[in-house]
């Protein structure tokens, strides 16, 4: 997987999807950041599924992101972190799937756990609020995303049949 990814094709796309979450993120920077949050641009954590690139375009466009957005040092890595797993997971498990409805379910299930998990913990312990109430608000804004990344998972795999894609 490492060789597909060091060609010039595939850092551009990774590239072109750093940027993108991180545009994303900080043009919607009031609903991005905070224990009640919806990154929008949390809806491409389904690309792995198609794209192996998008792990570390993932995690570089949140790194900028929360270099630029975040108010500390614990998000910045901790989040970033929580992406790279979560990405990683959601590549791993993308040969689950619902037959029927061609939707990757179980690799949506990842960045809404893994981001509440980490997320939530990092935000509790910073912003001093209760553990359960805010990996259960990263966890539904998280969610939220992730069903616009459902919702758009079709186009997405349509685009990886182009045939310059290859």
């Amino acid at each position: 997987m490492l060789e597909k990814m060091m060609n010039t094709r595939s850092l551009c796309i990774g590239a072109a999807i750093a940027g993108l979450y991180a545009a994303l993120t900080l043009l919607l920077a009031p609903i991005s950041y905070g224990n009640l949050q919806c990154r929008v641009s949390e809806a491409l954590t389904l690309l792995p599924v198609v794209f192996p690139e998008a792990i570390p375009g993932l995690t570089v466009g949140c790194l900028i992101a929360n270099l630029i957005g975040s108010s500390t040092p614990w998000d910045i890595v901790f989040g970033t972190l929580a992406t790279l797993l979560a990405a990683l997971l959601t590549w791993a498990t993308r040969h689950t799937r619902w037959t029927r409805l061609r939707l990757p379910i179980l690799s949506a299930v990842w960045p809404v756990a893994v981001n509440a998990l980490i997320v939530g913990t990092v935000l509790s312990l910073t912003l001093h609020l209760p553990l359960l109430m805010t990996m259960l608000e990263v966890g539904v804004g998280e969610a939220a995303a992730l069903c616009l990344g459902l919702l758009l998972f079709p186009a997405m795999e349509r685009v990886e049949r182009l045939p310059f894609m290859h």
